[in-house]
């Protein structure tokens, strides 16, 4: 065999590139990198943004499957379910025909009242149905992602709710999609009240049990198992009223001045395929009142820019 045809080059085994501890060092100096750059600048936002919007149409096919085999669970289950439901509303709709009549003449009395005191009617809040397409991938967190997102009118911090109650808060928008941070999300927190007492709390979440806590209620507040906890309004994001947890359980026996409240969850976020998504009431809030609205006395060095840009004459 001639020797130009014999192959010099070194076998695979012998034949080594960057050693192992170079590639660590590499990749966890580009890892530090974009965070500090993602930390400051905001780098993955927009790259975040545009992952979306490719993903979409491939996260929509994937789901196709899946929906399929739940439209036919629900057909096959459905005509024994519509059979019940329909009994159950017939039964109702007989207990409802007298309160129907009360309710109209509470309406007609509440509306005379009100014109009567001069005050000022509820806040209408504006709303959109969406649909849940599936849980984020995050072990640690409790989200869920919706179908609308900014080009449907979403805005960030608007409330989620379902037929139970409240569901969550719109945590980050997308151009077509949304991720919604359950109520039992430990980042989570909603003002609520009693409706027994009318005591007014925090609830926050605990994803451990998919519970909530009614953090900093003393140890012997008016506190019972059983009572129903709603929205109280005053953060500026939930409208008031909204059903969020019920008291599940009470531990006023603690080495702690407050007791340990533990809370059900009014609906299972588990359970839910289709929820309503509320803008936010800080929206359609009056604007804090100038000092000049009040009545209140203006210094005269906030005056006096005002009125030399007024005249267009520049302070030397």
């Amino acid at each position: 065999m001639p020797l130009g045809t014999l192959d010099r080059s070194p076998p695979p085994f012998f034949r080594q590139g960057p050693s192992a501890l170079s590639r660590l060092l590499f990749f966890a100096s580009l890892s530090v990198l974009l965070m500090a750059a993602d930390s400051r600048v905001g780098l993955t936002t927009p790259l975040r943004t545009a992952a979306a919007v490719v993903l979409h149409p491939i996260e929509r096919a994937l789901l196709v499957p899946v929906r399929g085999v739940g439209s036919a669970n629900e057909y096959l289950s459905g005509i024994a379910q519509a059979q019940q439901t329909t009994e159950r509303a017939r039964a109702e709709l007989t207990r409802q025909a007298e309160r129907s009549l009360q309710a109209d003449q509470l309406l007609r009395e509440n509306a005379r009242l009100r014109a009567l005191l001069e005050l000022r009617t509820r806040l209408s809040v504006r709303s959109r149905a969406a649909e849940v397409l599936y849980d984020a991938p995050d072990a640690y967190t409790r989200k869920i992602i919706i179908d609308r997102g900014s080009s449907q009118g979403v805005q960030h911090g608007s409330p989620v709710i379902n037929e139970l109650g409240v569901i969550g808060q719109v945590t980050r928008v997308y151009p077509m999609t949304s991720e919604v941070t359950l109520v039992v999300d430990e980042n989570a927190a909603i003002p609520v009240h009693n409706i027994r007492t009318g005591h007014r709390g925090v609830a926050f979440g605990d994803p451990s049990v998919d519970s909530m806590e009614l953090r900093f209620v003393a140890a012997n507040a008016d506190v019972q198992v059983g009572d129903i906890l709603q929205t109280s309004g005053l953060d500026g994001v939930y409208p008031p009223g909204l059903p969020v947890a019920k008291v599940g359980r009470l531990d006023r026996r603690t080495q702690s001045d407050f007791a340990k409240i533990v809370l059900i969850p009014a609906t299972s976020p588990d359970s839910v395929r289709h929820v309503l998504v509320l803008e936010p009431v800080g929206i359609q809030q009056p604007p804090k009142p100038t000092p000049a609205d009040v009545g209140l006395p203006v210094h005269a060095k906030d005056t006096a820019p005002a009125k030399s840009s007024a005249k267009g004459v520049r302070k030397p």
